[in-house]
């Protein structure tokens, strides 16, 4: 089974185009909790990136 491939805000940021502050606050507003947490990063699943992509609109 493969490893479903997890982003962090800043990766997100970088595939939408926008600022990491806007991925960030995008997030907050939402309330999405990440799919994995290591140390103080959060990850988060690719139907993560359509929700905040609806929300940056």
């Amino acid at each position: 089974m493969a490893e479903e491939k997890l982003f962090t805000a800043g990766n997100i940021a970088k595939e939408l185009g926008v600022s990491d502050a806007k991925v960030k606050k995008a997030i907050q507003e939402l309330k999405l909790e990440p799919t994995a947490k290591k140390g103080v990063c959060n990850y988060y699943s690719k139907d993560v990136i359509t929700k905040i992509k609806k929300a940056l609109k």
